[in-house]
């Protein structure tokens, strides 16, 4: 079995994560606490790939990302890179594609949080920034962490968005869901039962540990 997809797709899952956890704990305090005008409209933008089917996602990047259309053109342009059939592609699909399942868990996260903790950090002085850095996030890691999982597995099982955006290109945009696809096709049956295999084995274990910890933060916070 070669390894190099499963590789690229933990990669890929590892460096979505880690660039939307940072991303979307600043998006999801300004929806839940936020007060400007048009927040249905960019909830309905944020949590469309809940609904959309992934080929419809994957058809709209594949042409903005596309030399011939101008975000494309100007990413290469001005970075010297194409977008299509790259592994950098894969990252911003991914990005756009797992938005909602970062940004919806923190902000149900921090709306679930005593409105008291705001006002007592108010009250002594301290910044909207501060506030939301130094006493929020630490008050709602149980949800961060949600949102970390969630985020990290649905890239890991992302097939039809990475297919239309990397193609199949071996060491850069072949993941592990590509793999599978190609070892059925082929009627490879048992290969592809080793990448499944592999895949589920390692996804089931990295859940369990963190949602045991979830738990453990969790009991921690209630009995405090």
């Amino acid at each position: 079995m070669d390894w190099q997809p499963l590789w690229l797709t933990f990669r890929l899952a590892s460096i979505t994560s880690v660039i939307l956890l940072v991303m979307a704990m600043p998006v999801a305090y300004w929806l839940a606490f936020g007060k400007f005008k048009g927040r249905g409209v960019v909830e309905a933008i944020i949590g469309m790939p809940l609904v959309l089917p992934p080929s419809v996602i994957g058809f709209y990047l594949l042409l903005a990302f596309s030399p011939s259309y101008w975000f494309g053109a100007w990413i290469e342009k001005v970075l010297g890179m194409r977008l299509v059939f790259s592994f950098p592609g894969l990252v911003i699909a991914s990005i756009l594609y797992s938005l909602p399942f970062m940004v919806y868990p923190i902000r149900a996260g921090l709306q679930s949080l005593p409105s008291s903790l705001r006002e007592a950090s108010y009250t002594l002085g301290k910044s909207e920034w501060t506030t939301f850095y130094k006493v929020l996030l630490p008050n709602c890691k149980p949800a961060i962490l949600t949102a970390f999982v969630l985020t990290f597995a649905h890239t890991v099982g992302e097939f039809g968005v990475v297919l239309m955006i990397g193609g199949n290109i071996p060491g850069v945009t072949k993941v592990a869901s590509v793999a599978i696809y190609n070892e059925v096709e082929a009627l490879n049956y048992p290969a592809a039962n080793q990448y499944a295999m592999v895949l589920f084995a390692i996804t089931f274990v990295i859940l369990l540990l963190v949602y045991s910890i979830n738990n453990r933060l969790l009991r921690v916070r209630q009995s405090s």
